[in-house]
């Protein structure tokens, strides 16, 4: 007797619903782009229960016919592609044919649509349908699904928080809005409005939206393009960043994309204008021919592989750099008046305290585990939105004028535009940071000669890798040979290590060349090596300095290329414009 058998189409359905379908946004996800790629210029989400009673999606679109109705919950059935050629042209954001079919298998559904004067109405109840009706003629379609996984209560047991739930869908629809802000985007949650945009195309508009005028004033435009990608879009000024990569938001081609090299070239773009571990603001959209990307890697659609990445990489990290580089990015301090700004957490938390919204710290979205959410941009006209690209200035730094300390760490600045703070330790980084980096970006050869050389002892693998890589070591003007077992002696080092670090920067250079081996980057490592020597060689904190000191100082940060981050990406210096000042003694008429 036979032990295989073909599984009935339920129950297919109900396996494929498990890759498709899971978690409330994921049917949010499957049913919106649906609306995108009927050509809806309108589209409403309702949701009661963050969605776990009912997920409700109104749209503009073209609408579907009776039979088209019906035949939509067939698994693979779609009116997207129709052969094989066509997965090499992919232009719409659904294809695959199975999200309905998965869908309407594990929840009860109401379809209403049309396209023509008279509508159908279709009920479904675990995959069955159950009646097909006439109904009313309006253009689109309505689409309820009520009580997901009613069917499956081991993976309704697995669903988190109502309110991480909800975060969830409010985070996705917060990116579909920025991938297309001519669409009309509503989201609801127990008929409390979430997210209202106008679809008037705006993109920096729908920032503000989302994040606030806060973030939309501090966005740069962006644009660059080669012989195969076109990109365009906005970054943030890089005092602006996040504690996760929830905020940088890549498209291809209109879709939202998930891809690790990218988001690392992003931020790595960003390398020493703002923290390692904080990642900025961004919304790009990457034009690209679709034969040179993949998108049917998995059911999501989200992740994708590209064609000529490293070509990618280099166009997003020179526009960056390009962009952020020559700019005056010196943090503008401004007061809020705590009193007068109420916390505006109806977007994410129906008005509820937040400690109580999440059962645990992993049951919270990353999107909200961030700055606190209490800022004056709610109560900032429209028109204030600007791009701060018209703010650009080539001048590195104006002049200062030192007039004393602060707890022997912060020196008082002043000129005709207001007052400056100077952090002198994360001055001096930046100043050491960018004397070292030259040095070793531009090696001259010249060596010193130890009179006592140094004796390096290493695990047996350790001197076995190290061992094959002396070259990279001696590229770089590291006199080293093998000395007894499992040792090394270092007889001469090139002349930018100063005095009383040589054996610290030599240890570290060959720990890098041991991790690394053959991916060995002298970039990367003279990156690091710079980076660790400025801060040891840095001004410490509480350490008075005169005057004149300070004067040079000032003197040759503002001969530095970047001389408002310390390599860490802390800010040099902040600054209180003269409003700000008399704002906060109460002497300006605001």
């Amino acid at each position: 007797m036979s032990r295989i058998r073909v599984m009935d189409e339920l129950l297919a359905n109900k396996i494929a619903a498990g890759e498709v379908v899971e978690k409330c946004a994921s049917v949010v996800k499957e049913l919106v782009e649906n609306s995108i790629d009927a050509n809806a210029s309108e589209i409403k989400v309702d949701l009661i229960e963050a969605g776990t009673k009912e997920i409700k999606v109104t749209d503009n679109g073209i609408g579907m016919d009776h039979d088209d109705a019906i035949l939509a919950f067939q698994r693979h059935a779609t009116s997207k592609i129709r052969n094989e050629d066509d997965l090499f042209h992919i232009e719409t954001l659904g294809f695959r044919g199975e999200a309905l079919a998965s869908i309407a298998s594990v929840s009860n559904i109401t379809l209403k649509t049309c396209s023509n004067e008279v509508g159908t109405t279709v009920n479904i109840s675990g995959g069955k349908i159950t009646s097909v009706e006439a109904s009313d003629s309006r253009t689109g379609t309505v689409i309820s699904v009520r009580d997901l996984f009613y069917n499956t209560p081991a993976r309704l047991k697995h669903l988190k928080s109502l309110y991480t739930e909800l975060a969830n869908i409010t985070d996705y629809i917060n990116k579909l809005a920025l991938s297309r802000p001519d669409i009309r985007f509503v989201l609801t949650n127990n008929k409390n409005i979430i997210l209202n945009t106008d679809g008037s195309n705006n993109l920096l508009k729908t920032i503000k939206d989302i994040y606030g005028v806060g973030v939309a004033k501090k966005m740069l435009n962006v644009s660059a393009e080669n012989r195969d990608y076109v990109i365009n879009g906005y970054i943030s000024l890089p005092e602006v960043h996040k504690s996760n990569r929830n905020a940088m938001v890549t498209l291809v081609n209109g879709r939202i994309v998930r891809n690790i090299d990218i988001n690392r070239v992003i931020n790595d773009s960003y390398h020493s204008y703002k923290p390692d571990n904080r990642y900025p603001v961004v919304v790009l959209n990457i034009e690209v021919d679709p034969t040179l990307v993949d998108v049917n890697i998995h059911p999501t659609k989200m992740d994708i592989k590209f064609s000529k990445m490293d070509e990618l990489c280099d166009l997003i990290t020179n526009m960056i750099k390009d962009k952020i580089s020559g700019r005056n990015l010196i943090p503008k301090v401004s007061s809020v008046d705590r009193e007068q700004v109420p916390l505006n957490r109806e977007q994410v938390s129906l008005d509820l305290n937040r400690d109580v919204l999440f059962e645990s710290k992993s049951d919270s979205p990353e999107w909200l585990e961030d700055e606190p959410m209490v800022v004056n941009s709610f109560f900032v006209n429209e028109e204030e939105v600007y791009d701060a690209s018209s703010d650009f200035v080539k001048e590195p730094l104006p002049e200062l004028y030192p007039v004393g300390l602060v707890h022997g760490t912060y020196i008082i600045c002043q000129n005709e535009l207001g007052m400056y703070l100077i952090d002198e330790h994360a001055a001096k980084e930046r100043i050491n940071y960018e004397s070292f980096l030259e040095k070793m970006g531009n090696p001259t050869h010249d060596v010193i000669s130890l009179l006592f050389p140094i004796t390096i002892e290493l695990s047996n693998n350790d001197y076995i890798i190290l061992r094959e890589n002396f070259d990279i070591l001696r590229e770089n003007n590291v006199d080293i040979e093998e000395f007894g077992i499992n040792s090394v002696i270092i007889k001469a080092h090139p002349s930018w290590i100063p005095r009383g670090y040589e054996e610290e920067i030599l240890r570290r250079m060959i720990e890098a060349v041991i991790n690394k081996q053959k991916e060995f980057s002298i970039k990367k490592f003279n990156e690091a090596t710079a980076t660790m020597m400025s801060c040891k060689m840095a001004i410490k904190a509480n350490t008075n300095i005169t005057i004149k000191e300070m004067e040079s100082l000032i003197s040759d940060l503002r001969k530095c290329k970047n001389p408002y981050n310390c390599p860490h990406g802390r800010p040099t210096i902040v600054f209180y414009s003269t409003y700000e000042l008399e704002k906060l003694f109460k002497r300006s008429g605001f």
